[in-house]
Parts: structure tokens; sequence; C-alpha cells
């Protein structure tokens, strides 16, 4: 599992970045803490980072549980293609929200792939065990 391993890590440091860019808007607009509305520039940055963290919710044990039960460079791939898929997304939401569409939908499909590759891999050394 070191291919998803490396990945996922990359995701974390991606998300760590995003968070940095969140800062960064703050203090650009000059939102004081703990307030999360004030600037429409702001609050676009403060939505990506948050979507990417309701994301990496489910890609991070799905990556693992596919690589667990299917294989390390399948998992790590659809990991890859998440990555991808936020750096889109959070690039498009922060310019312009109606353009997100691309980057959520790289992303839904990384993680179904890698969901769907959990629980069928599970299922499957379920019913050779029986």
């Amino acid at each position: 599992m070191i291919a998803t391993t490396i990945v996922t890590m990359l995701a974390l440091l991606q998300y760590l970045g995003f968070g940095v860019a969140v800062g960064r808007a703050r203090g650009r607009s000059g939102v004081a803490a703990p307030a999360v509305t004030g600037s429409e520039d702001f609050e676009r940055y403060f939505r990506a980072h948050q979507n990417t963290l309701e994301q990496l919710v489910i890609m991070l044990p799905a990556a693992f549980a596919s690589a667990h039960f299917i294989g390390d460079l399948y998992a790590a791939a659809f990991a890859l293609l998440f990555l991808g898929g936020r750096q889109l997304y959070f690039n498009r939401y922060v310019r312009e929200p109606t353009k997100r569409g691309p980057g959520m939908l790289l992303t839904a499909a990384a993680n179904l792939a890698l969901v769907l590759g959990g629980i069928i891999g599970a299922l499957v050394q379920l019913a050779d065990r029986l």
C-alpha cells in the first residue's frame, strides 16, 4: 500500500495548502476570526476548503480499503484522480463558483470508484471465506 499511502499523504498536503490559501484570503478580506462571512472572496476560499474536508472523509478510508482488497495501484490511481479533481474544484470555485462542476465530478467519480472497490473487494473476500 505504498503508492496509496504516498498519494493520500499528498492529498493531506493539498488540504493543508488549501488551508493556507483560506488564511491568506481571510487576511486580504479583513474577515476576523471566528467569522466566516463578510467577504465573498473569503467565503469562496472557505467553502472550497470545507468541501474538500467533506470529500476527504470519504476518500481516505475508501482508498485504504480499496488498496487492501483490490490493489495498491488501483487505489492510488483513483486517489490521484481525486487530487486532480480537488485542485480543479478549488481553483474554479475561488474564481467562479458556477464553474466548479468538472472538479466535483472528478472527485465524485474517484470517491465512488474507491468506495465500490472497498465494498466489492471485501464482499469477494468474505464470500471466499464462506
